[in-house]
């Protein structure tokens, strides 16, 4: 078997454009929630989201191309541009060997609800032939593939809000079994639309709170609901003997990657933890052997009455008594939830605390609930020696993924 290592990283989001930023954005918890901009919230009860801010393509595209992809794309495709630049990877590898897994839970949808209002106001004549290229969830991957030369593998993946992390630990395993030497991983969303903030809405899983401070709060007693979040998040995953080979710089290696469905609902997770706890423990094998005080967790955490609860369950589940050991945060309640993009945020996030030795907060944690019982770091960072670090994503339709990464020797 192969060894699998992060070589580069990418990264928009509500707390920062790019890498740096948003690391700097966690340690200080830094709270990327706020009024929407994007449209008139008067007539709405959902008056929060958490938005990309002061983001500018052109730094790293032209202006013209950007207009011709809908925002989804432009941020994964930034986060790509990122991450391929942090790898160092360009022109050292064969075009043939590098492949995409990224993926978005919903797609192009502002371009999709501009699209239809269109149609609606002018008829179907005069509907942008734009349109279906902006739209399609695969595009992102595929101008990705565009942008970098990468002609392996160009693999889109949706498991809705665990897509990110399905698609780094789908990379993982086509590096692992020598399907490809480097391949380009994570997710994209840009979804803060009245249709789309509204459908969540409406299956009463976003909160109503109109606090920044008190609205995406996982893990309390008062949680609510989640807030919608927006972004991208990429990371290079390598074949560790080409990344060694080539003098690149290592931040982690992949050690494991768990991928379950709890078959059980649509949208509510199965009360029992039982197949998401299996997710937990078969990407944690690959940190077997690493103490539980030096594990961080990177929750899914998503602020929802249900999904706090039983995730705290499916770690107890797969972890048993040393479950309370574990350091733990959901650094959505800094970021919102990124939908498809969050897992690959999570997974930097991840990476960065085993880097860094430093545990990000759960900011405005300020009542904990009695049935989330564990250590979910309140409020402030700390530092922790860490050894090892699990993302953890639980999605609509049952999608449980976990991917597992561990300090570089």
């Amino acid at each position: 078997m192969k060894r699998v290592v992060i070589t580069g990283l990418g990264a928009v989001t509500p707390i920062g454009n790019t890498v740096a930023e948003f690391w700097d954005g966690l340690v200080s918890g830094k709270n990327g929630i706020g009024q929407i901009t994007r449209y008139d919230t008067s007539e709405s009860k959902y008056k929060l989201a958490a938005e990309v801010k002061d983001f500018d393509p052109t730094l790293w595209m032209d202006k013209l191309a950007a207009k011709k992809l809908d925002k989804f794309t432009v941020y994964g495709v930034v986060s790509a541009i990122q991450a391929m630049d942090d790898s160092g990877l360009e022109g050292n590898i064969d075009k043939e060997e590098l492949s995409v897994y990224f993926g978005s839970g919903i797609g192009g949808f502002e371009t999709f609800c501009e699209g239809h209002q269109t149609m609606t106001d002018k008829g179907m004549r005069k509907i942008s032939p734009l349109f279906i290229p902006k739209t399609i969830s695969n595009i992102a991957a595929g101008n990705i593939a565009i942008k970098l030369g990468a002609e392996g593998a160009c693999v889109s993946l949706t498991t809705a809000c665990a897509t990110g992390t399905t698609a780094i630990g789908e990379g993982y395993r086509a590096i692992l079994h020598g399907y490809t030497t480097a391949a380009v991983c994570g997710g994209s969303e840009a979804a803060i639309t009245p249709l789309a903030v509204g459908g969540f809405g409406s299956c009463m899983a976003l909160t109503t709170s109109e606090d920044p401070n008190r609205a995406s709060i996982p893990f309390d007693k008062n949680r609510s609901g989640f807030v919608m979040g927006e972004g991208a998040g990429c990371v290079m995953l390598e074949d560790y003997e080409h990344a060694k080979a080539r003098g690149a710089k290592i931040y982690a290696e992949v050690v494991g990657y768990g991928s379950t469905c709890d078959a059980h609902h649509v949208t509510a997770p199965s009360p029992e933890a039982k197949a998401s706890a299996k997710a937990i423990k078969i990407a944690a094998e690959g940190l077997s052997g690493v103490d539980a005080n030096r594990l961080y967790i990177n929750a899914h955490g998503t602020s929802t009455p249900m999904n706090d609860k039983i995730e705290t369950q499916a770690i107890k589940n797969a972890f048993g008594d040393a479950a309370k050991d574990l350091h733990i945060s959901s650094t959505k309640s800094m970021t919102g939830h990124m939908l498809g993009a969050a897992g690959a945020v999570e997974a930097i996030a991840s990476i960065l605390a085993i880097q860094n030795g430093i545990v990000p907060a759960t900011i405005n944690l300020l009542e904990q609930d009695e049935n989330c019982d564990l250590n979910y770091t309140p409020n402030k960072a700390i530092k922790v020696d860490l050894e090892g670090a699990l993302s953890t994503s639980l999605g609509f339709g049952g999608h449980n993924a976990c991917v597992a990464f561990k300090k570089y020797q």
